[in-house]
């Protein structure tokens, strides 16, 4: 049976948070979480993919998220908040299969699973401010 999409982002969020404390913890994070959740290898090695696309790409997305979070600095934003809004972003902007209603819906559910109802109020107010933005820009015509 396949692995529910929230799941799925569930995995990679925890593999994200692993590697705010230690880079090298993903593969370790990875084989934990697949004896604690009961999902197969292949759900857990998509996951790290995932997760490794994300990281791929963090130097850009800290830097929206620095963006959008002018009111706020980026380092007093707790570990599982930029988790949740790093996946938010990326599937926002590199992830065209995902609507960004709900990559924002999903990143707000994460945020109340593992953080605060005040921190998902934040996501959600950063990760509006980018839609926003990025929607903008689409609609701008070409110069």
């Amino acid at each position: 049976m396949p692995l529910p999409p929230q799941k799925f982002r569930e995995i990679v969020f925890q593999l994200l948070f692993s590697t705010a404390f230690d880079v090298e913890a993903l593969d370790n994070t990875a084989l934990m979480l697949m004896g604690e959740l009961k999902v197969t290898k292949r759900a857990v090695l998509d996951a790290c993919a995932r997760a490794r696309q994300v990281l791929s790409r963090l130097d850009e997305i800290d830097e929206k998220i620095r963006a959008a979070s002018q009111e706020y600095q980026f380092e007093r934003i707790s570990s599982a908040e930029k988790c949740a809004l790093r996946l938010g972003f990326f599937e926002i902007l590199f992830d065209s299969s995902l609507p960004n209603k709900v990559a924002i819906a999903e990143a707000i559910r994460l945020t109340r699973k593992f953080g605060t109802p005040e921190s998902a109020d934040f996501v959600n107010a950063i990760l509006d401010t980018i839609y926003k933005h990025e929607l903008e820009l689409a609609t701008q015509p070409a110069s």
